[in-house]
């Protein structure tokens, strides 16, 4: 993309260390509870306000069903976390900086829909390309005191005649309830203060999100204090481990989005027939999603038939699928920043064969009992261990592996026939928080998927006959509980009766 404007700064109040900002931003108290007398500007702004979508959005939310109390309070928890981890660090400032996506082009000026990086969005819940997230510890106050401060694009007429309206500062102080706002380019001033000793930056050096910001600011930033390695920290772990626990409003939100896919399901499920196209299948689900309020599609879907199910991120999609074969499809929705992540798979013509139901069946009780398994002090590697073993058991049943299969062998049989995981953690993104450890105990909050499979291809000759070409996954959203299991695709319908009597050809 092109370099940022350096045009010259308007005059304005000057505030916050020499900054140009806004009348009401010399004026916020900095605390985890925003100012409430900043009232949302009467115009569009570069994302959903509660003035311009009221359907969408209460008075003092920032994204749908998040308030800016909810922000400031991950915003409050994060810089805890960074006291914890700067404890005996006397004397020193602590300054966060995320930066958020670029707009990403397919081709030329022909840009792809713009989707925030997570970790920044976790923290402001602002949706606009090309700004800058700090919070800043404040002089004379201990930690976790800060002030939250964005830096975005300045209101630009000739630009927004074609990319849309921009908040500006005053909206992205009003919508997101962050203590100060400035324009992109006065971040350079914040950028030589940084430099000094006393400053401890966190920032993550080593996976810029935005390319273009980091080498503008954060590299020379990152040369100078980069000549002490204890002030420039990494702070994407930090984030990854607050969004690992759900608070009540996210599982809200990931409730509606499982249950927008559950019925999604059920609508492609109802529209099968054989032969059928995997586009088609694929168009049905996208648009039984989009129609019930999801935002985009969560990733590309699997919709996979025959044979082809047995290629675990088949996403072609061109394919016919036959009568007599079925079709595995994995798909989620992305609706208010929040995922689905579901898998089922049924026969098009709406009739298990008895080959079909035989491995159809094992797979999903190997699920219920992962499932049950879903609670306080067990990690994804116990379940994972007990999905292989439950899984090289059910094959031995079916006759696809020896019973007189060694047990130095057992387990590398069984990872031939599931190759994958049994799940992984889920939130904002569909392969959530990838850098927290599978053999962390689960807590309540945590959001997980269990998503047991047996794939035997058509060419696997060591497999009975009436199996090959046959691939199975059975794919549910779990948040973890002090009870029992919430599972969020709970509607989605996966008895085989079910399925068959959803297709409208039971007997």
């Amino acid at each position: 993309m092109s370099r940022l404007p350096a045009r010259r700064l308007f005059a304005a109040v000057r505030g916050w260390r020499g900054f140009s900002v806004c009348k009401s931003c010399v004026l916020r108290r900095f605390s985890i509870q925003p100012a409430q007398q900043k009232k949302i500007p009467n115009r569009y702004l570069g994302q959903p306000s509660p003035f311009t979508h009221p359907h969408l959005l209460k008075p003092g939310e920032v994204t749908p069903g998040l308030s800016q109390v909810e922000y400031a309070l991950r915003r409050h928890k994060l810089m805890s976390l960074i006291q914890k981890e700067a404890h005996g660090w006397d004397g020193l400032d602590h300054t966060v900086i995320l930066l958020s996506n670029p707009t990403y082009y397919m081709s030329n000026d022909i840009p792809y829909v713009f989707h925030q990086d997570t970790n920044f969005l976790y923290l402001c819940g602002f949706q606009e390309p090309d700004s800058i997230l700090v919070l800043q510890s404040i002089p004379g106050k201990a930690l976790p005191s800060h002030k939250s401060i964005l830096f975005v694009p300045r209101r630009d007429p000739s630009r927004e005649l074609w990319d849309g309206p921009r908040s500006g500062t005053d909206g992205a102080v009003a919508l997101t309830g962050v203590d100060e706002a400035y324009t992109i380019e006065e971040f350079r001033h914040l950028v030589a203060k940084l430099k000094g000793e006393s400053n401890v930056v966190w920032y993550d050096l080593t996976k810029p999100v935005h390319t273009e910001l980091h080498s503008d600011y954060m590299q020379p930033l990152a040369e100078v204090k980069g000549r002490n390695r204890k002030h420039i920290q990494g702070i994407r772990h930090l984030v990854q481990n607050l969004r690992l626990i759900k608070s009540p409003a996210e599982i809200e939100r990931m409730k509606i989005a499982g249950r927008v896919t559950a019925e999604a399901f059920i609508e492609t499920m109802f529209a099968s027939k054989s032969p059928v196209d995997e586009a088609f299948l694929y168009a049905k689900f996208e648009f039984e999603c989009r129609a019930r309020g999801a935002d985009i599609l969560a990733y590309p879907p699997v919709v996979a038939g025959g044979n082809r199910s047995n290629t675990l991120h088949y996403v072609k999609n061109n394919q016919l699928i036959k009568d007599g074969e079925l079709v595995l499809l994995d798909g989620g929705c992305e609706s208010s920043c929040y995922v689905s992540d579901i898998t089922r798979t049924w026969p098009v013509n709406g009739r298990f064969t008895k080959p079909q139901a035989e491995l159809y069946q094992a797979v999903l009780d190997i699920q219920k009992s992962c499932l049950s398994l879903c609670s306080p002090g067990v990690s994804l590697e116990n379940i994972y261990s007990l999905m292989l073993s439950l899984i090289g058991q059910k094959l031995k049943e079916l006759g696809v592996l020896k019973s007189s299969i060694t047990d130095s062998h057992f387990f590398k049989a069984v990872r031939k026939y599931c190759p994958h995981h049994v799940g992984h953690y889920l939130g904002m993104d569909v392969h959530d928080t990838p850098d927290i450890s599978r053999s962390l105990p689960l807590q309540p909050g945590m959001v997980i998927t269990i998503e047991p499979g047996i794939y035997i291809p058509e060419d696997d000759m060591s497999a009975p006959e009436r199996f090959r070409g046959i691939g199975v996954r059975i794919e549910d959203d779990v948040v973890i509980t002090e009870d029992a299991p919430l599972v969020l695709s709970a509607d989605c319908p996966k008895e085989i009766y079910h399925i068959e009597q959803i297709c409208g050809r039971s007997s």
